[in-house]
């Protein structure tokens, strides 16, 4: 039997992407009609993917809602069936899709994604154009309003709701309740109220049927004061209807085997075909080639949870031995000072590039030899799974899904050939520097390498496993 799902996000990739959120929901969009569940997702028609609308059906006319007239339109994209909220004085405006020309949080946030959670409210109590989803899958913060709304408007179809980062919580003052049509007799500890303001994760995560994060690892983590931000004592009363379940990568956009992103595409079995991306990513950056010097990576937003302060601190020591390192990313004004002048420190060994570039991104996955991942904690990760795909070897911190997905590379599993990167704890530069030196150590070997690159490679990065998991969760969520 057919599961219709919802799917309720402020972001969905191709479309429209700001991080690992938009990528999680445009892999499900795509993934999970495998497993009998039929997705529409409910997105914003934000002023940079206008061009969805074009001979987009109006399936819904809602009148004036939030401040402004709202349409509910329908189209299908990169095999993704989308419901769009045509919403223009919310949404069509220049800046970042949460953040203004400034760098600023738009001010009407949460009007901005309060309407997005009370749509979701809507359609899944009383559908739209005869389609009536048996569950409402909400995503982070932006959605978390969406069961509050269910509850308030009587129910409707069960809600799940995902925790991307709990990091972002979207709290607002009580004083918005009024224009967020919020009932004032949900604000209590049970419900939205979160230190006396309007919290819409909070809410979201009291009221859903069912709570999922994106790995094991960081599941155990929420409950705990160090990762929970606040949140864990929400989490560990709700820990029986909390779950795991990992998150995957799109494995057809990502193969080594089939880019065009690639200077050339490789295999498993032909490795030694990964040298041309090499040699085009040092070339890319103006760096000196060297096939005896192992070449680390960072494709990352550049942030302190990324850890990559730490890796300022502990490359040094690896490029004076002679590696090289390449990084693509933005953020932090004061991390993206400390990366151009370590390019200068070491101008033939290490390139910068701020910003990003999907096609450069591929490349360097492709040709880099192992990845950074240091972060000071994160849910999921995908760079270490993309990284992975291609046989590129990744060195993370132990936390959230990075501890879940990367095998370390110590003697025990070395000796019996399943190791897949290199770990390193507790999540500090010493510590980091250390596992640099081994990457660096096994790198000299390269049959090993070439071992681990193959154990990598075949390790299950994909939506497989984790669909199957998440459409038994819709089906146990109708039953009921």
């Amino acid at each position: 039997m057919t599961t219709k799902q919802l799917s309720v996000a402020s972001e969905c990739a191709p479309f429209v992407k700001t991080g690992g959120l938009a990528d999680v929901v445009g892999a499900l969009g795509g993934v999970m009609g495998a497993h009998d569940v039929e997705c529409r997702v409910l997105l914003p028609l934000y002023r940079q993917i206008a061009q969805l609308a074009e001979g987009a059906e109006e399936l819904l006319d809602a009148g004036s809602l939030f401040g402004g007239p709202v349409r509910v339109l329908a189209t299908r994209a990169s095999g993704i069936d989308l419901l769009l909220i045509d919403a223009p004085h919310l949404y069509d405006r220049p800046g970042q899709i949460y953040l203004n020309e400034n760098g600023l949080d738009w001010a009407d946030n949460h009007l901005r994604f309060g309407l997005l959670g009370w749509l979701g409210a809507e359609i899944g109590r009383n559908g739209i154009a005869g389609w009536t989803p048996d569950v409402v899958h909400a995503h982070d913060w932006q959605a978390g309003l969406t069961p509050v709304y269910a509850q308030q408007s009587g129910g409707g179809a069960p809600c799940v709701l995902t925790i991307h980062n709990v990091a972002f919580q979207g709290i607002f003052p009580a004083t918005q309740m009024g224009p967020l049509g919020l009932d004032p007799k949900g604000f209590t500890q049970d419900g939205f109220e979160y230190f006396g303001q309007v919290g819409f994760l909070k809410g979201g995560l009291m009221l859903a049927d069912q709570i999922t994060t994106v790995s094991p690892t960081y599941a155990r983590e929420l409950m705990t004061p160090e990762f929970g931000m606040g949140l864990e004592g929400v989490l560990a009363a709700r820990k029986s209807r909390l779950a795991g379940i990992l998150n995957g990568i799109d494995t057809a956009t990502w193969d080594p085997g089939a880019d065009p992103a690639l200077a050339q595409t490789y295999s498993s079995r032909t490795l030694g075909r990964k040298a041309a991306n090499k040699l085009a990513v040092l070339e890319h950056f103006g760096l000196e080639a060297d096939s005896a010097a192992p070449l680390f990576s960072v494709i990352s937003r550049l942030s302190d949870q990324k850890g990559l302060d730490l890796a300022l601190l502990a490359l040094p020591a690896a490029l004076e031995k002679g590696a090289r390192f390449v990084l693509l990313g933005s953020g932090s004004a004061e991390l993206e000072l400390g990366f151009r002048e370590l390019a200068r420190a070491f101008p033939d060994r290490v390139g910068v590039e701020i910003g990003f570039d999907e096609d450069l991104a591929h490349l360097i996955q492709a040709g880099a030899d192992a990845t950074l991942v240091p972060s000071r904690f994160e849910p999921c990760g995908l760079t270490q799974l993309c990284a992975m795909r291609y046989g590129t070897l990744p060195i993370v911190s132990v936390t959230g899904g990075l501890a879940d997905t990367v095998i370390d590379a110590n003697e025990a599993a070395l000796a019996v050939n399943c190791a897949t990167g290199f770990q390193f704890a507790p999540t500090s530069a010493a510590k980091l520097g250390d596992a640099l030196d081994r990457a660096m150590a096994v790198y000299a070997d390269r049959k090993v390498w070439q071992k681990l690159q193959r154990n990598a490679m075949k390790h299950p990065v994909g939506w497989d496993v984790s669909a199957a998991r998440m459409a038994a969760i819709y089906q146990s969520l109708v039953k009921v």
